[in-house]
């Protein structure tokens, strides 16, 4: 599918709310591996050096997870500086979600891999996707994927590549910026379409429900003002707000912020898609 047939798909809402779900899961289970796409820059990091572990082969002495593949990946796209792709390797590897690993072909170039729990955690967040997708037409491609992992090897660097390029996805709309360019706003993001219960606009807005920066705060290991730096950009522009109800501050988000974000995340999905219709065809030998 498209990402205009998924933004326009009627069960599309449900889908990244579910995704939104499984996602804040994660966090509650691994925080410290969950922040590792919590704001876009770190995204585009965590995906780029991940499929490069992934396109790694014996004979090409080029290839495989290098500080300088990471950093010519990320600076030539304008994501991090030099400094901030390395400072970022070396990170992963103090908390063992990276590993060194002996270089064949020349032992002064670092060669890092994934470790078992950088991998579960990137597969859980595909499988995820999968299952979403699933909702809409099911397809089994969850299942799929737990039946040969070779999908996964595949599809992720694939999508990686094919999202990083995609300038609609680099560059998120203007009106989630002030989220996605914060540490850990993409997790607020989920927890904000987590709690719609009807996404069904009233007068342009639709309703969030109960929320306060403290509650948030603590749920995310975030001070509240940080958390409020996030929301005042968004809220001057009229795109979210708050409504009293009694004794509660109640969140509104406005329908244009969720067609952004929506045709935002569509562009993920349709990657994740195509990436896997690519590999299923290209295991069969179709491709």
């Amino acid at each position: 599918m498209s990402a205009t047939e998924l933004k326009e798909h009627p069960l599309f809402p449900s889908i990244d709310k579910h995704l939104a779900l499984h996602l804040i899961a994660i966090h509650d289970q691994t925080p410290r591996l969950a922040r590792l796409k919590a704001s876009h820059r770190k995204w585009l990091m965590t995906q780029a050096l991940y499929a490069l572990t992934l396109e790694r082969t014996a004979d090409d002495p080029r290839s495989g997870l290098t500080p300088s593949n990471l950093v010519e990946i990320t600076t030539s796209i304008g994501a991090v500086s030099h400094n901030t792709a390395k400072a970022f390797l070396e990170e992963l590897l103090s908390y063992k979600f990276l590993q060194e690993i002996p270089n064949p072909h020349d032992k002064r170039v670092r060669l890092l891999d994934t470790t078992d729990a950088s991998r579960e955690a990137m597969m859980g967040w595909f499988l995820g996707h999968m299952s979403c997708l699933d909702e809409l037409d099911g397809g089994g491609r969850h299942q799929r994927c737990l039946a040969d992992e070779r999908i996964f090897r595949l599809s992720q660097p694939r999508a990686a590549r094919r999202l990083i390029a995609n300038p609609l996805w680099r560059y998120p709309p203007e009106s989630t910026n002030s989220f996605l360019k914060a540490e850990l706003g993409g997790m607020i993001l989920h927890e904000i379409v987590s709690r719609i219960d009807d996404f069904t606009p009233g007068d342009g807005r639709v309703v969030v429900g109960p929320a306060s920066f403290m509650e948030l705060a603590q749920s995310y290991f975030v001070s509240a003002s940080n958390l409020k730096r996030m929301f005042k950009e968004a809220e001057a522009s009229g795109l979210l707000g708050w409504s009293a109800s009694e004794d509660q501050r109640i969140l509104w988000v406005s329908s244009a912020f969720l067609d952004d974000y929506f045709l935002w995340q569509s562009q993920k999905f349709a990657a994740l898609d195509e990436a896997y219709a690519w590999s299923v065809r290209k295991l069969a030998g179709d491709d």
